[in-house]
């Protein structure tokens, strides 16, 4: 175990902090995402207006099957990238920024040394390597003291398995750790020199007593971490520091300008999408599949996560399937080159083609029913051992076939997730739709014919990096009130469900459902 963390230097992001300006200082705000696929940055203005966006590809390293891994030092890249990139809009001077907010995927893992650089690449939230150390955990834990004291269920996600996989297979990197961080707060940490972590990473870390609001003793010491490596916890609003004078030569942000402790993404993206009173639901196709439910009190369920809202005193429950947009790329490069290349020649996009073809053809594929489980899955399965499959596969089938099938596999977990709510008595009073696969309208449609739902799409709506911005305007104080949010959210459309396919996809919901359970034994079987 390693020795207490030597201490980083944090001063000059605090003291720039304290002399903060306020509002007056500027009528922008700047918020960025630290995405699985990219990393985005936004500029709004308080009026509503979305100034200027940009955005940088990540990478996403899969060294060894069901591993998923990033470099932080590329999401640090990316950031000057794309900070760089708004700033030189004619719109935007760095003087005109008011505050910062940071987003991104939770709880993917960095680790610090002492100099406080990353140790090794972080170890992202889908990432499925630590299954023998799950089982270790809730053998040494119990289940149910797991799920009553996080309010949640030891699963891939779970950052605990993780540092005992590094215990034992990276010995030497883990003696070297100094300090356990996200991917949001990483780049807090390289704008500020503030060592901190936002609420949402801690609950759904595992280690975190959702009760109590403090790291648990008895779950640190279950994966033999001091609590020495884990920064102090803030709130999404709150303020940690603000941008020090090396990463504004970096940036070409003013030095001095306020950072808050920012928003995971899927919370951020629920925030920006006007997912504020209760009933609300969104459902977010990003690279993974969020779906997010708002609710004034908590329910706790095994087979869901929650959240703290960004709102304060509210909650989201939501769930989070490993793979939604990420599965559809992958099958579009792996299996469409020719689309791809004659997209890139004419400037086109492969996807926007292979919509065209997929949506030709008859609901449910000719009776293909895919299972999305790439990485395994998280949410409602909290399965790490799941695996893709297609079933129903014939000789008459085209890869347009498969293709609209992934589509509709996507779906089925929505409406899996839908199931669970209603479970628990949380109906659904409105469905709203953003970001990545929700510009497809073949998409949306699908999902609103699975949901048996009118599915509400939001145009132009930056998602998570708009939540990180407006929450960074509630820390300085640039608006009067949450509600405030509404000023940016625009209606492109809604999907109707078309009753006349809802037979259909009722019949084939319940083959994906069951084919889950009948394959379940097999699949650990050939997980080794």
């Amino acid at each position: 175990m390693p020795s207490p963390p030597a201490p980083l230097p944090q001063g000059e992001g605090r003291k720039a902090a304290q002399n903060a300006p306020s509002k007056s200082a500027g009528a922008l705000l700047l918020g960025l995402d630290i995405g699985t696929s990219s990393v985005k940055a936004v500029v709004c203005a308080t009026d509503g207006r979305i100034v200027c966006q940009a955005s940088a590809a990540n990478a996403l390293l899969a060294p060894a099957p069901g591993w998923a891994e990033q470099r932080p030092d590329e999401w640090w890249a990316n950031a000057v990238t794309t900070l760089r990139a708004c700033l030189a809009h004619p719109d935007v001077t760095a003087s005109q920024i008011a505050a910062v907010g940071v987003t991104g995927m939770l709880p993917a893992l960095v680790l610090l040394g002492a100099d406080g650089a990353p140790l090794r690449p972080s170890i992202q939230q889908n990432d499925a390597r630590a299954l023998a150390e799950i089982e270790t955990l809730a053998a040494a834990v119990g289940p149910e003291t797991f799920f009553a004291k996080t309010g949640a269920t030891l699963s891939q996600q779970s950052i605990g398995p993780k540092l005992l996989w590094l215990q034992t297979h990276e010995p030497d990197a883990w003696a070297l750790a100094r300090t356990l961080l996200g991917s949001y707060d990483f780049i807090n940490f390289r704008l500020t020199g503030v060592l901190s972590i936002e609420q949402n990473w801690a609950l759904e870390s595992g280690l975190y007593d959702i009760r109590s609001r403090q790291w648990s003793p008895e779950l640190l010491a279950a994966v033999n971490t001091p609590a020495s490596l884990l920064p102090p916890v803030r709130g999404a609003h709150e303020v940690i520091g603000a941008v020090t004078a090396g990463a504004a030569r970096e940036t070409g942000l003013r030095a001095g300008t306020p950072v808050v402790a920012g928003s995971a993404d899927h919370i951020g993206a629920a925030l920006a999408a006007g997912v504020t009173e209760d009933g609300d639901l969104l459902v977010k196709i990003g690279s993974a599949g969020d779906i997010l439910y708002c609710c004034e009190t908590p329910v706790l369920d095994r087979r869901l996560y929650i959240d703290y809202h960004d709102v304060p005193g509210k909650y989201l429950l939501n769930g989070c399937m490993a793979t939604s947009g990420s599965l559809l790329r992958w099958y579009v490069q792996q299996f469409c080159p020719d689309v791809l290349a004659e997209a890139a020649a004419a400037g086109t996009s492969a996807y926007a083609t292979m919509d065209a073809r997929a949506a030709v053809l008859p609901p449910g594929s000719k009776r293909l029913v895919v299972l999305p489980y790439f990485l395994g899955e998280k949410t409602p399965l909290l399965d790490p051992y799941a695996r893709g499959s297609i079933l129903g596969l014939t000789l008459f089938h085209t890869r347009e076939h498969v293709y609209r099938a992934i589509l509709e596999a996507v779906a089925y977990g929505f409406r899996h997730h839908v199931d669970v709510l209603r479970e628990r008595g949380c109906e659904p009073k409105r469905v709203l739709i953003s970001e990545g696969g929700a510009a497809s309208a073949l998409w949306r449609q699908i999902t609103a014919d699975v949901l048996q739902r009118p599915v509400t799409y939001l145009r132009d709506n930056p998602g998570s990096a708009l939540g990180a911005a407006f929450v960074a305007g509630i820390g300085v104080g640039a608006f009067a009130s949450w509600d405030d949010i509404t000023r940016f959210v625009a209606v492109e459309g809604t999907a109707a469900p078309n009753p006349d396919n809802a037979a259909l996809y009722d019949e084939l919901y319940a083959i994906y459902r069951d084919a889950y359970e009948h394959l379940k034994p097999d699949f650990r079987r050939l997980a080794g």
